[in-house]
């Protein structure tokens, strides 16, 4: 296997707050935003969680983030649209990406709320045995950002502002290129290469034939590819947590080293009837987790890799990650900052 070029590094940040205080949790988490764009990284995402203390709304939180940020990516990953409107949801992220100026990319999934039950009627109009919450749903999302007109010619809308004809507004050119699929399962990888979503793989995943992580999502990109039709290369991202230890102080990294224990036993095996599959955790030195990345073979299959954040670590902590990652380890991967790159390229 030939030495990774990643030329795109993100992280992805579970966005937590303590219940008394959301907004100072929103605060640093748009901090950290900022922190990553001065770093020089290429994307920031925030992951949307419901009825957790964590980002429930990742259009509201990114719109705010675009007016922090001038230059860094953002992302969400993922909005499950199974709580969604996929028209209201347009409506939002189109915005977000306007106010951005073309910065944002979404990562979605299909399937049925996991809170659906819990929340009855506040979340369903009706039976949600009637819903479709099939991949149909994910490009119906898709349909309201590809400024179709709605109606025929002679249909308008009339209002105070003017006469005009409807379609879903704004319009976020390119948006449609920058929508990303959460995928973990053959069935839905393979979705997303014939519908020509980019894709998101993470640290869990499905083992379907084998109990080999790496097999299992080696695998997954070739199906990927195999069923690819658009004319634009498809982009891949893949996700690892991610934590070096070589700027923390060593109440920290004994911290670091119990989150990477209290995990490691969910490795060993396959899980339930989907034989979920838990990718080891990286955490050590530098040279530590340069060694792994190296010896990973879906490292070198792809040229986007995210460093997911653990839960509930303090700025600080973060911070630290972030600086080591992009200080010791990218450039070990291949990786240059934009700054560089487009000083290649010239």
């Amino acid at each position: 296997m030939g030495a990774p070029r990643i030329d795109h590094i993100a992280f992805l940040t579970p966005g937590n707050y303590p219940d008394e205080d959301p907004a100072a949790g929103f605060e640093r988490t748009l901090d950290l935003f900022h922190v990553g764009e001065t770093l020089g990284y290429d994307s920031a995402w925030v992951r949307q969680r419901h009825l957790e203390r964590a980002v429930s709304s990742a259009a509201t939180f990114l719109a705010a983030a675009s007016q922090r940020t001038t230059r860094i990516g953002l992302g969400a990953a993922v909005i499950q649209m199974g709580y969604e409107n996929p028209f209201r949801l347009a409506e939002d992220l189109a915005t977000v990406d306007i106010l951005s100026h073309g910065r944002l990319n979404i990562g979605l999934s299909a399937g049925a709320p996991a809170h659906g039950i819990l929340l009855g009627e506040r979340l369903f109009d009706a039976n949600p045995e009637l819903i479709d919450f099939s991949h149909a749903r994910v490009e119906r999302l898709r349909r309201n950002l590809a400024h179709e007109w709605l109606g025929g010619e002679d249909t308008f809308v009339e209002s105070a502002a003017g006469r005009v004809r409807p379609r879903v507004s704004p319009y976020a050119p390119g948006l449609t290129e920058r929508l990303w699929y959460g995928g973990g399962s053959l069935r839905s990888i393979e979705w997303a290469g014939r519908k020509g979503f980019n894709l998101l793989i993470g640290n869990i995943t499905t083992g379907e034939g084998t109990d080999d992580y790496r097999g299992a999502q080696l695998r997954q990109l070739d199906l990927f590819r195999s069923h690819w039709n658009e004319p634009r290369a498809p982009r891949i991202a893949l996700g690892r947590v991610i934590v070096p230890t070589d700027g923390a102080d060593a109440r920290t990294r004994q911290r670091y080293r119990e989150f990477a224990d209290g995990r490691h036993a969910r490795t060993l095996s396959a899980h339930g009837e989907r034989r979920t599959l838990f990718v080891p955790d990286l955490v050590g030195t530098a040279d530590e987790i340069i060694s792994q990345l190296l010896a990973d073979p879906v490292v070198g299959q792809v040229h986007e890799l995210r460093v997911e954040l653990p839960y509930d670590l303090p700025f600080e902590n973060y911070q630290q990650i972030l600086e080591d990652f992009v200080a010791r380890i990218a450039p070990e991967l291949g990786w240059h900052p934009e700054a560089a790159r487009k000083e290649v390229a010239v």
